[in-house]
């Protein structure tokens, strides 16, 4: 191990780019829907060697601007390997956006890679040979996916945590520390080998590996008396149905299109289901995000051919676009990315606006708008002007069920950002439609995010996706039901109860910060004691003085 670590050490040149690009994206076989832990670990091993070998002496500039050099190549490999998804977006009116293709495949991971860059750097700047160097940069790259999560609107998409975020008993611990203490963990555990290449006396070479396969293991552990053998215990009297209809993201997605669109979710709606009964079977009936290719609460044609779906007694929870009146000086209203509840007579009773919104994919951000659309770019949805985002985050009351929170797609990404101020829900729904990206990696790993919220919060997660993944999950993680990826169907479903508050919940960032700081504590104690050390090797050679190995 020693030999291979010194090999990766000296490399230099376009060798140790391309070493760097490669074990970055091997990091993406790690996240949904791979999930091979494995490659965590040569993902996360390479880099810390990589590290050793940066180190201009008397030069502390030039080895921090190649640690943010060796940074940005890692990042922008695992990025283009975990997110190339993206580009499928740009093909469904590649009329209008295929030339863009290049700019979002490499454009978005190039970007992103400055947060690892950032990370590497800080890491460095707090390196020492020893076993401590692993603590050091676990720390410092946990805190720019942190960043990454949070700054200029966040984007913690595949943060490095879900590789442990996805088997059942492994997720559990994000119920007391959310994902980004999860993060902390996954990379000491992804590093950890790169201890056994130093110089270090045995003892020390394996004490680090051995203690990230205990915590390892005690997660496994928890996670195994966490979860129950015994089936959820239900909500009484809902049935839910969930319609998947699997509709295309392309031309055929649009206003001409409606009656059609809405012919065929009637019609999905009301399939015989295991009972035999159709949408009479069920209590609430939930259609995914962006349902319609024009506002439904303008369209009483449509309202009224809802009202004869629905029994007495059943409720429609759909996404929809609406648009407000409008205000003194604006022409028209604003337009909002939305969720509405719709009563068995076709009235809108509800309604709960998208706070979170996508850049480019909603809206153009302000500051680029005019820019952009003097070159004949707009976002994605045929919104005009894009979407308005809504200032806060309120709970929607759906007769029948639970208080709940809404997320409506990008939305459920956000670690502790998914509920309301105020009392706490006691389900979470999301509605989405990832009919952009097609059958790819992306709407799993979508999901899998989703499910690791349900987990943090200690909530059910219904989920009503256009092309799939559609389900239900209990608050432990557990799907209890779920319609497949590129498939159209209904899933009926019996809702699982709330559990009792997570420590996330009751702690928020807490626990993360704990495993933040201690890690960097004991890599910072590991920079100081090295920096002793050298001092008084050169004091005892510059006197003559003996010293003992």
């Amino acid at each position: 191990m020693k030999g291979i670590a010194s090999s990766v050490a000296q490399v230099r040149g376009w060798r140790r780019v391309l070493l760097l690009a490669g074990s970055g994206a091997a990091g993406a076989l790690a996240m949904p829907p791979f999930g091979f832990l494995p490659a965590l670990f040569l993902s996360l091993t390479v880099p810390v060697w990589v590290l050793d070998g940066i180190d201009h002496e008397g030069d502390p500039r030039r080895t921090l601007r190649d640690a943010v050099l060796a940074g940005w190549w890692w990042g922008f490999g695992y990025f283009v390997a975990g997110l190339w998804w993206l580009g499928a977006a740009f093909l469904v009116e590649a009329d209008q956006f295929a030339w863009a293709l290049p700019f979002g495949v490499l454009g978005l991971p190039a970007i992103l890679a400055f947060y690892p860059a950032a990370g590497f750097a800080a890491a460095r700047a707090i390196w020492s040979p020893g076993p401590l160097r692993i603590l050091a940069f676990a720390a410092a790259l946990a805190a720019s996916e942190w960043l990454r999560g949070h700054l200029f609107t966040g984007f913690p998409w595949n943060t490095l945590g879900m590789a442990l975020g996805q088997q059942l008993w492994l997720m559990q611990s994000a119920s007391l520390i959310g994902l980004y203490g999860l993060t902390v963990l996954a990379i000491m555990i992804g590093a950890a080998p790169a201890a056994l290449g130093t110089n270090a006396a045995r003892n020390a070479r394996f004490a680090l590996p051995a203690a990230s396969a205990l915590v390892l293991l005690a997660m496994t552990g928890f996670g195994a008396l966490h979860v129950p053998r015994e089936p959820a215990p239900l909500v009484d009297g809902v049935r839910l149905r969930i319609m998947q209809p699997n509709l295309p993201q392309d031309a055929k997605f649009s206003a001409a299109n409606g009656p059609a669109i809405m012919r065929h979710y009637l019609g999905v709606s009301d399939r015989p289901g295991p009972d035999g009964r159709g949408v009479a079977g069920a209590t609430h009936l939930i259609w995914p995000e962006s349902a319609f290719p024009f506002l439904l609460h303008r369209e009483p044609v449509a309202l009224a051919q809802i009202a004869g779906l629905l029994p007495a007694g059943t409720t429609l929870v759909t996404g929809a676009a609406r648009m407000s009146a409008p205000i003194p000086g604006e022409v028209v209203g604003r337009f909002y990315n939305s969720v509405q509840v719709v009563a068995p007579d076709g009235t809108i009773t509800a309604s709960y606006d998208k706070t979170h919104l996508v850049p480019f994919g909603e809206y153009v951000p302000g500051f680029l708008d005019s820019t952009l659309r003097s070159l004949g770019l707009r976002q994605f949805v045929h919104i005009p002007g894009g979407f308005t985002p809504a200032e806060i985050r309120r709970p929607l009351e759906v007769p029948g069920l639970p208080p709940l929170a809404a997320t409506i797609c990008y939305e459920a990404i956000f670690p502790g950002a998914v509920l309301p101020d105020g009392p706490r829900p006691e389900l979470i729904l999301n509605v989405t439609n990832d009919a952009w990206f097609g059958n790819t990696p992306g709407p799993y790993q979508h999901f899998a995010q989703a499910r690791l919220r349900a987990v943090e919060e200690g909530l059910s997660l219904v989920r009503a996706a256009n092309t799939g993944i559609s389900a239900v999950v209990d608050g432990h993680g557990r799907i209890l039901g779920a319609l497949p990826l590129g498939t159209e169907g209904v899933l009926d479903a019996a809702l699982p109860q709330a559990l009792p508050p997570t420590l996330f919940r009751k702690t928020g960032a807490l626990g993360f910060l704990l495993l933040l700081g201690l890690c960097a504590g004991l890599g910072l104690f590991g920079r100081i004691r090295e920096g002793r050390w050298a001092r008084h090797k050169t004091f005892v050679k510059k006197n003559g003085f003996a010293v003992k190995a």
